[in-house]
């Protein structure tokens, strides 16, 4: 079931959205339907396009991991998920997908809300891109994670 909220529309839609999105670039899935992807043991997390990305997905172990609910997850400026020291790599990152498409095996230090550090390991990022080719953020998942 995916978080109670009145926009549970919107969170089936881009849940949908991170799911095709993956399989239409990767070729492969990355899970059958929303509720799996929403309880998935991998963390998956997303932001929208602004000029200061603002997280609008993040399933129930990307909670966990980053130590906060939907709500205050989901209004986290994007960066404010590394620390300053890491936030370079993290730009640097984007980049590299951005001009690639997407990519595989990215890891990179992150901080929870309650100030724990840990680094995520084989991290796949990806462009979300609608059917009509449009642009609609970036998202990330992953299954490793070491807590530092």
């Amino acid at each position: 079931m995916l978080p109670p909220s009145p926009e549970n529309s919107f969170q089936s839609t881009h849940a949908d959205l991170l799911i095709t999105s993956f399989q239409r670039l990767l070729g492969r899935p990355l899970a059958a339907n929303p509720e799996a992807l929403y309880r998935a043991d991998a963390v998956v997390l997303s932001h929208d396009g602004a000029a200061d990305p603002v997280l609008t997905y993040g399933n129930l172990t990307a909670q966990r991991l980053w130590g906060m609910g939907w709500d205050q997850l989901t209004k986290l400026p994007s960066r404010l998920t590394a620390e300053p020291a890491h936030r370079a790599q993290r730009d640097a990152m984007f980049a590299e997908m951005r001009s690639k498409g997407f990519i595989e095996n990215y890891s990179g230090v992150r901080i929870s809300a309650t100030g724990q550090r840990f680094e995520i390991q084989n991290a796949i990022i990806w462009p979300l891109i609608d059917e009509d080719g449009i642009k609609r953020g970036e998202a990330a998942t992953f299954t490793d994670w070491q807590m530092l």
